[in-house]
C-alpha cells in the first residue's frame, strides 16, 4: 500500500512524458490558426514565442537524456549558413539590425530545424506533423474561400475578394503559403502507402485545397505548387502521376466550369504569369526593380554584401525611377494602408545583397545538401516498397522543394515564415537521420 501511495502522484507527470515530443512542434504550426488584429499583429506572431520554446524543450531533453545532440553530418549542413550570416550581421549598418536579422535567420534556417530533427522520433511522428499542416491549411483555406465568397478579404483590383485567411491584407502571401505547403503534404499522405482510407482524405483535402489556393491570387504560390506537385508525381512512379494527374484535372475542371472559380480577375492573374515581359503590371515592374537593386547592392560588396537588415537603407540609390513608393493594402478587416517596399521579393537576391557571395554559398549549399540527401534516400525508400515510408520522404522533399521555387518569388517575413522554419526541419529529418531496423526514422 505504501508503494502505491507514493506512486499515484507521479501518473501524471509520467503521463506527460510519455506524449510524444513532436506535439511540442505541432503546438507552433496550430498556433499559426489564430487570428490577428486589423494592424497585422503588430510584433511577433505567437507561434515565433512557441517556436524558440521548443528550441530551448529540445536543449533541455539533450541535457536530461545526455545524448549526443546531433550527428556530424547534421551539424555541418545545418550549421552551414552560420559562418555566412556571422560576418553580414558584423557589417550590418547597426549592431541593432545585425543582431534582429541574424536572430531571424538562425530561427528559421537553424534553430528551429535542428529543434524539429531532434523532436521527430519516427515516420509517425512526421505524419503527425504533415496531418497537422493539413488542417491548418485546411482552416485558413476555409475563411479565404469565405472572404472571397462573400467580398471581404484583401483588396484585389478595388475589389475585396483576395483570399488571405486570418493573416490580414498586411500579409498577403501568408493563407497562400499556408494553403501551398499544406497541399504538398496532402499530396504526400496521398501518394503513400499508407491504409487507403487515409489515402483517401488525404487526396480530398489536397483537391479541397486547389480552390483557396486559386482565389489568393498569387502568382508565385500557384507556380512553386505546380513544379513541387508535379515532382512527387514523378517521384512517386508513373502509375500514381497518371492517377492523381487525372484526378487534379478533373478538379480543375469542375473548379473553373462547375463552381464559376474562372472568374475574369483570375484568369487574367493566370495569363499574367507568361506576360510578366511584355505588359508587366506595376508589381511586376517594382519587383524588377528592387531584383535590379539588389544586384546593383552585390556588385558594390560581392563577397560580404550590404550586411543583414541592409536591403532597405541602400535601395533607394540603387533603384530607378519606375519603382513606386510602396503597395497598397486594404480590406479583410483593416483600413487602406501604404507599405514600403524593404525586400526585392526573391530570397536568393536579397541574401546574395546582404551577405553577398559568402552567405549565398553557405545557405543555398546547406538547402542543395538537404535536398541530395533527401533524394537518395527517397529513392532508397521507393525500393524498400511499404516499408521505405514514401509518404514520408514526398512530404520531406516536397517542402523543399517547395520553398526552394518560391524563393525565386518571395522571401522571408510575416507570421508564416515559422511554418517554413519548421519545413525545413522536416526536410532536415527526413535527409539528415539514420534508418533503424524496424524501418523508423531515428536521429
Amino acid at each position: 500500500m505504501t508503494h502505491v501511495a507514493h506512486a499515484l502522484p507521479l501518473r501524471p507527470a509520467a503521463r506527460l512524458r510519455r506524449l510524444p515530443p513532436v506535439l511540442a512542434v505541432v503546438a507552433v504550426v496550430a498556433l499559426l490558426a489564430l487570428p490577428l488584429g486589423p494592424d497585422g499583429g503588430g510584433g511577433a506572431h505567437p507561434a515565433d514565442a512557441v517556436s524558440a520554446l521548443v528550441v530551448l524543450y529540445g536543449v533541455l531533453r539533450l541535457v536530461r537524456d545526455r545524448r549526443r545532440p546531433l550527428t556530424r553530418r547534421a551539424a555541418a549542413v545545418l550549421g552551414l549558413p552560420v559562418l555566412g550570416l556571422a560576418v553580414a550581421a558584423a557589417g550590418a549598418a547597426s549592431p541593432g539590425a545585425g543582431l534582429e536579422g541574424l536572430g531571424r535567420y538562425l530561427q528559421v534556417f537553424v534553430l528551429v530545424p535542428a529543434a524539429v530533427l531532434l523532436l521527430l522520433r519516427d515516420r509517425d511522428d512526421a505524419r503527425l506533423l504533415a496531418w497537422a499542416t493539413v488542417m491548418l491549411a485546411v482552416w485558413q483555406g476555409a475563411v479565404g474561400v469565405h472572404q472571397y465568397v462573400t467580398a471581404t478579404g484583401a483588396s484585389y483590383q478595388g475589389e475585396p475578394i483576395r483570399a488571405v485567411g486570418t493573416f490580414g491584407a498586411q500579409d498577403v502571401m501568408g493563407m497562400a503559403t499556408v494553403v501551398s505547403l499544406g497541399l504538398v503534404c496532402a499530396l504526400g499522405l496521398a501518394l503513400g502507402r499508407t491504409p487507403v482510407r487515409h489515402r483517401l482524405l488525404a487526396a480530398g483535402c489536397a483537391l479541397a485545397l486547389l480552390l483557396p489556393l486559386a482565389v489568393s491570387f498569387s502568382r508565385g504560390a500557384w507556380i512553386a505548387t505546380a513544379v513541387t506537385c508535379a515532382a512527387q508525381l514523378l517521384l512517386a512512379g508513373p502509375r500514381r502521376a497518371l492517377a492523381v494527374g487525372a484526378a487534379v484535372l478533373a478538379a480543375g475542371v469542375v473548379l473553373v466550369g462547375g463552381l464559376g472559380v474562372g472568374t475574369a480577375m483570375l484568369q487574367e492573374r493566370v495569363g499574367s504569369i507568361t506576360q510578366v515581359t511584355d505588359a508587366p503590371d506595376q508589381s511586376v515592374t517594382d519587383r524588377y526593380t528592387m531584383w535590379a537593386a539588389a544586384a546593383g547592392m552585390w556588385r558594390e560588396r560581392p563577397l560580404t554584401g550590404v550586411g543583414l537588415k541592409g536591403f532597405p537603407e541602400y535601395r533607394d540609390s540603387h533603384a530607378s525611377l519606375a519603382l513606386s513608393s510602396g503597395s497598397e493594402t486594404d480590406g479583410a478587416g483593416a483600413g487602406y494602408q501604404r507599405q514600403p517596399l524593404l525586400s526585392p521579393h526573391n530570397m536568393y537576391l536579397l541574401v546574395l545583397a546582404e551577405q553577398g557571395l559568402l552567405g549565398l554559398v553557405a545557405l543555398a549549399g546547406s538547402w542543395l545538401a538537404l535536398l541530395v540527401l533527401g533524394l537518395r534516400r527517397l529513392r532508397a525508400a521507393r525500393r524498400a516498397g511499404g516499408g521505405g515510408g514514401l509518404d514520408c520522404g514526398l512530404i520531406a522533399c516536397g517542402l523543399l522543394v517547395w520553398q526552394l521555387t518560391d524563393f525565386a518569388y518571395a522571401d522571408i517575413g510575416g507570421p508564416s515564415t515559422v511554418l517554413t522554419a519548421v519545413c525545413f526541419g522536416l526536410a532536415a529529418w527526413w535527409a539528415l537521420g539514420s534508418t533503424t531496423s524496424g524501418g523508423a526514422a531515428a536521429r
